[in-house]
């Protein structure tokens, strides 16, 4: 690649994963490609991913198996945002732990004890996906919040993509306790609300991230609660009458056909509302 490429104005990239970076088993075509091309100018590279099931080894060694160089510290979870909800709340303790492993160890990584019942040492409860995740799992999150604990939840995504198609995902899962409780959880960790890319952005101690996404609802959304900068790609599930349809914090700062706006380091191509068509043809 020359080396007279203008850089792009930030040091960190947010990349959401399903949809930007791969689609079910397969990356994006040019995804791999344009995200080595971004870490060799000395772009950080970071994956934010609202799927509170798997831990980031596990979503880094998905990467890995794509191509992508990336480690477990290149990848942050709604779990581990999750967890830094709940140690906002209570110091120490045991936390009743509901989802996968991704929410266990991510419990675990800020100090706490997860526990799988309800009894008169738990302190918070965290809520997330797990496969796994039963009738007797969410009794104990309903007789622990109307106990009075606080109750955090990884995500709200109301489906889960799987190989036969969607399932239904932590939302639906977080609704039917909050219909046992009568209320909704204290705080919620995924996008679109801020505290995912808070923690990447103080994982990765960004100062001008650029946040990148395929859903306007919350990808998009998440970063322009925060007032960062973000892109917009069209290879996952936004349509072009999506796009021109979108206002407020779902507005993109710029938008792109694919990755491989970043692959070249020139600079993006800003999004004017109503004006995504001759963006595109003037590419």
């Amino acid at each position: 690649m020359s080396q007279d490429l203008i850089e792009l104005p930030h040091d960190v990239l947010l990349f959401d994963l399903d949809g930007v970076v791969y689609v079910g088993p397969h990356a994006v075509p040019g995804a791999v490609a344009a995200i080595a091309a971004a870490s060799a100018r000395g772009i950080r590279c970071c994956f934010v991913t609202n799927n509170a099931s798997r831990t980031p080894e596990e979503v880094a060694q998905h990467l890995r198996d794509l191509g992508v160089d990336a480690t477990a510290q290149d990848v942050v979870t709604s779990s581990q945002a999750g967890a830094g909800l709940v140690a906002e709340r209570v110091d120490s303790g045991e936390v009743l732990a509901v989802g996968g492993r991704g929410v266990t160890e991510a419990l675990r990584e800020r100090g706490f004890d997860p526990v799988s019942a309800f009894d008169s040492g738990t302190v918070a409860v965290m809520q997330g996906y797990g496969a796994d995740v039963g009738w007797r799992d969410l009794a104990e999150a309903t007789y622990a919040i109307r106990a009075g604990l606080p109750w955090i939840a990884t995500n709200l995504d109301m489906t889960f993509p799987t190989p036969r198609g969607f399932a239904p995902g932590n939302g639906a899962l977080v609704g039917a306790v909050a219909a046992a409780v009568g209320r909704r959880p204290d705080a919620v960790a995924g996008k679109p609300e801020p505290a995912l890319l808070l923690e990447a952005i103080h994982r990765t101690s960004a100062l001008r991230p650029l946040m990148i996404g395929d859903r306007l609802d919350t990808d998009i959304a998440a970063g322009g609660r925060l007032g960062i900068e973000t892109l917009l790609v069209m290879t996952g599930v936004c349509n072009d009458q999506q796009l021109l349809a979108a206002q407020g914090d779902e507005i993109p700062t710029f938008a792109c056909i694919d990755l491989s706006c970043i692959e070249s380091g020139t600079p993006l191509p800003a999004y004017e509302p109503g004006t995504w068509h001759s963006t595109r043809e003037g590419r």
